[in-house]
């Protein structure tokens, strides 16, 4: 299908959500963050916690200077880009906009499509049904793989073998599987010290 040319250009795009919490994953756990999910995903993980994510035809076109106006009043110095996919679409000027308040810019991405924008944080989460492009192992910070089954483990150390030797390895449980998969990780990171464990600590806190 056709983009329409403002979504083309990044000048509007699908947001779902924009919200004010604590980064709940990885490396930056606990940290204060502005949200911003995007819709529209092509990837579709059956776990996916947010499937309502994935049409971006149900998420009203935006523009991107109203989109960081939403920040305005948070008392925040950090933005995840999360979806969805955000990817799907051109980040610069969402990108340019928010480097000019002075805000760290993360971006939650499973790597399927060219990178666009600018981030001072990449989350590569790779997802086996529509693997990652190969730039995005030479640029990840780090790497979270979700571990739904024991055979996931050896996906998560196939890319490991792909990325930069200082991007952090996160093996996370898939949050319906946790008690059953748990053990299996703690194992793995106990033989593996290079990697660890990361939790979704936001669901334990009961906050979005």
């Amino acid at each position: 299908m056709i983009q329409p040319k403002e979504l083309q250009q990044g000048k509007q795009l699908p947001l779902m959500e924009a919200f004010y919490t604590v980064q709940g994953e990885g490396f930056h756990t606990g940290k204060a963050s502005f949200f911003l999910r995007i819709g529209g995903c092509d990837v579709g993980c059956s776990w996916c916690d947010v499937k309502e994510s994935w049409n971006p035809n149900l998420h009203e076109l935006t523009a991107v200077e109203e989109i960081v106006s939403k920040i305005d009043n948070a008392k925040v110095n950090t933005v995840v880009i999360t979806g969805g996919e955000p990817l799907n679409y051109n980040l610069d000027l969402l990108c340019n906009l928010l480097k000019k308040k002075n805000l760290q810019i993360h971006l939650e991405t499973s790597g399927t499509c060219d990178i666009s924008g600018q981030f001072d944080w990449i989350c590569l989460s790779p997802k086996k049904q529509h693997p990652p492009l190969k730039q995005f192992y030479k640029i990840a910070d780090e790497l979270k793989v979700i571990i739904q089954n024991e055979d996931d483990i050896a996906w998560a150390v196939e890319n490991a073998k792909k990325v930069e030797k200082d991007c952090l390895l996160y093996l996370q449980p898939e949050w319906s599987r946790m008690d059953k998969i748990m053990q299996t990780i703690v194992d793995f990171v106990l033989d593996n010290p290079e990697w660890k464990v990361s939790l979704q600590t936001h669901k334990f806190m009961k906050i979005p």
